[in-house]
């Protein structure tokens, strides 16, 4: 495939976005959680190159953005009444709900799944496209298969510049997380992956079970949503995700023999804690406690570790409670499931 010029569109050109997918091509756009990569749902050749575009395993199911409530009737054969509820209280919103799909929705979005995840996005450029081309958009996030998401344009370009037609600049992404998975046909609601609509949200309203496989899914089963399966979020360096009381002078020790060999080591920590590590390229995570500025910081901070060209990234680990539970998710998967508990 020859590379394609890539243009950068501003919030005023959202109809030249809309020209290009009404085409059947790939367009990156900005949401509320992090840039995604859309194509016609509804067109399985369109959604074929997202997949050639990011280098993404077929196996790994798309997510189907909608621009209103109505549309979900035209993709799903039933909606559960607890669903309508989270649909009322969550949409638009970081919330992605698995139903039951019907046959229009093509094999290529769900992985061949019988179910598909739909979310309505809370961004004004993202729901004036979808409002425009009048068709739902499968996408997942704007980045090459693997590499830590994007929250800016320039994530985008970096990665996939040559790939695609245009990226639609809405600045950056405010919750800097991707959306909550929830599996709408399971008794109770089976939250897949979380996100920015937390476990402890989705309790008040309905019951939810939760419970991470520790592998990840099965190697040969089709993961039921994005992010369950693959190596995800990771920049180039090694990645240790350290818990626990004594979390600095353990990452203190296992720094040594890096910087012995001369090697850049870097550490995520809380702004308060930044004086721990003399000798190491620290990333700070913002005021401790802050989850939503960590969030909201995130895969920019991961990206910044390959700017470093750090070969070793030592993450203390957060509190798993409210939108701590996603961010540990995000960690562990960079991570690699190196975890260290002191």
């Amino acid at each position: 495939m020859g590379m394609i010029r890539t243009r950068l569109l501003k919030p005023d050109q959202i109809q030249e976005a809309a020209e290009l997918l009404r085409q059947g091509q790939v367009v990156a756009f900005p949401t509320e959680t992090v840039y995604g990569l859309g194509a016609n749902a509804l067109d399985p050749r369109a959604v074929e190159a997202i997949f050639a575009a990011k280098g993404r395993p077929q196996d790994n199911p798309l997510i189907v953005h909608i621009g209103s409530q109505n549309q979900v009737e035209e993709l799903v054969r039933e909606i559960p009444p607890e669903a309508l509820l989270l649909m009322e209280k969550f949409w638009p919103g970081p919330l992605t709900l698995v139903l039951k799909k019907k046959d229009l929705v093509p094999d290529v979005v769900t992985a061949g799944l019988d179910t598909v995840a739909v979310r309505m996005p809370d961004h004004p450029a993202a729901l004036e496209l979808l409002r425009s081309t009048g068709f739902p958009l499968a996408a997942p996030s704007a980045n090459i298969s693997g590499r830590p998401s994007p929250t800016r344009a320039e994530h985008v370009y970096a990665d996939l510049t040559g790939k695609i037609p245009a990226i639609l600049d809405g600045g950056e992404t405010g919750w800097g997380v991707e959306s909550t998975v929830l599996d709408c046909t399971a008794e109770p609601f089976l939250l897949l992956r979380p996100g920015g609509v937390t476990l402890e949200d989705l309790r008040a309203v309905v019951p939810v079970q939760y419970g991470e496989p520790a592998s990840g899914a099965k190697a040969d089963q089709t993961p039921r949503s994005p992010g369950m399966k693959y190596r995800h979020y990771a920049p180039e360096a090694l990645v240790f995700l350290v818990t626990g009381g004594a979390a600095a002078p353990k990452i203190l020790e296992l720094s040594e023999p890096y910087l012995k060999r001369g090697e850049r080591v870097g550490v995520m920590t809380w702004n308060e804690r930044t004086h721990l590590y003399p000798g190491l390229s620290v990333l700070p995570m913002g005021s401790e406690g802050d989850l939503e500025a960590l969030a909201h910081s995130l895969y920019h901070l991961l990206r910044k570790a390959d700017v470093l060209g750090l070969k070793a990234l030592f993450i203390e680990g957060v509190s798993e409670d409210n939108l701590g539970l996603a961010i540990m998710n995000r960690l562990r998967k960079a991570a690699n499931n190196r975890e260290i508990r002191t």
